[in-house]
């Protein structure tokens, strides 16, 4: 007869040899599948709403697109050259901006549109974008813009989703194979149509009058930034937490003239900021042009790989020469585009960017980055108007 202690020896054996045969069930099985990415789909074709006749005077307002800020940074990769992604996503905040105001220029329906480092007081209507995600694959940004009053036309998010199509088949432009800028439209060019056409209908809600006052605000609001202590009469803060005119200098007044003097001073100083940001679009959209499309081509590539990691035929096979294979391309792709992107933008930063800043300081006597040069301009402006008006200069 079986002893007890021998039953129990035996049937811990046994226990132990069905935990270790279920442990090699386990390991050759895959486990189960990652659950799938939500589906994303591009978005309706928009057409960019343009203007088929004269638009009056009070519907031309001036638009300040500012550069935009970034929620993206360099943690949310794992490429080993987070360095250059972060260097992609500091340079798209300045590169969005003048796409949206190439569109918005495109549709006929502004005044001057200007890509700006911050808010300025000369124009009519500010435009912030807040990037989320920018990959080659999605752009998720919202954008906020308000007039000089204060009032908010637009706070929205937009999303769009491109697709390798939306590229050019080239994965590298060379002497023979040029970038056509010409003939290029923009992979997410549906979501700035949309912003366009949705300040458009922003701006047709509004009646001849109120638009016309959004001009008068933002001539007296530069006024107050040149001369707050000559104009500060001028505004006033109604309820709603808006501004309007509370009272206005004779058009004739001479400090009013003087005002308008200065600001077409201003209005030519910006216009060389947008020059310089116009440069660093032209220079960068090859490079980045490129780099998205290798992005959006690892995504697809990422994708497929964790999904075909599961499947049980090659879930064993632990010599998978291909996929070895298909890592060290993506591997050598990424360093071309590495290089390209790494050539092209710095020579904005090398040789476009320096001149620019370097004619500000012969013409204007100014210095430092564009961000800097563009507040010691505001600042001088302001002396001028102090030193031929005798009046207190503006505090800063």
């Amino acid at each position: 007869m079986t002893s007890l202690p021998h039953k129990l020896l035996r049937c811990s054996q046994q226990l132990a040899l069905l935990t270790w045969f279920g442990a090699l069930v386990a390991c050759a099985q895959p486990p189960a599948p990652p659950p799938e990415r939500p589906a994303l789909a591009p978005t309706a074709p928009v057409a960019l709403q343009l203007a088929s006749a004269s638009l009056p005077t009070s519907a031309l307002l001036d638009i300040g697109v500012a550069v935009f800020t970034s929620t993206v940074n360099a943690e949310q990769t794992s490429d080993a050259n987070a360095w250059l992604f972060a260097e992609i996503s500091r340079k798209e905040t300045q590169y969005l901006p003048y796409v949206l105001r190439n569109t918005l220029i495109a549709s006929n329906q502004w005044g001057a549109v200007r890509v700006l480092p911050e808010n300025d007081p000369s124009v009519d209507l500010l435009v912030h974008g807040t990037i989320f995600q920018s990959d080659g694959e999605v752009l998720d940004l919202a954008i906020r813009a308000t007039d000089s009053t204060g009032r908010e036309w637009l706070n929205k998010r937009y999303m769009e989703v491109a697709a390798m199509s939306d590229y050019p088949d080239t994965t590298r432009f060379t002497p023979g194979r040029r970038f056509d800028a010409n003939n290029f439209i923009d992979p997410f060019q549906d979501v700035y149509d949309l912003i366009a056409n949705d300040l458009q209908a922003a701006r047709n809600a509004i009646d001849a009058g109120a638009l016309a006052e959004i001009q008068l605000v933002a001539e007296m609001l530069y006024a107050n930034d040149i001369a707050p202590d000559a104009f500060a009469h001028t505004l006033q803060i109604n309820a709603d937490g808006t501004r309007s005119v509370a009272s206005l200098p004779a058009d004739d007044d001479p400090m009013r003239k003087r005002i308008e003097e200065i600001r077409l001073r201003h209005y030519l100083f910006i216009d060389t900021v947008d020059d310089y940001y116009r440069a660093l679009y032209d220079e960068m959209q090859p490079a980045y042009v490129l780099w998205r499309r290798f992005s959006l081509e690892q995504i697809q590539i990422e994708t497929s790989d964790r999904l075909r990691e599961f499947e049980p035929a090659n879930y064993s096979d632990s010599n998978n020469y291909l996929s070895l294979t298909q890592r060290y391309d993506r591997y050598k792709w990424s360093k071309i585009y590495e290089q390209e992107f790494t050539e092209l933008a710095s020579g904005f930063n090398n040789e476009i960017a320096p001149a620019i800043l370097e004619l500000n300081q012969q013409v204007h006597g100014l210095s430092g980055s564009m961000e800097s040069q563009y507040r010691q301009w505001r600042g001088i402006l302001q002396d001028i108007f102090s030193l031929e008006t005798g009046s207190a200069p503006a505090s800063r």
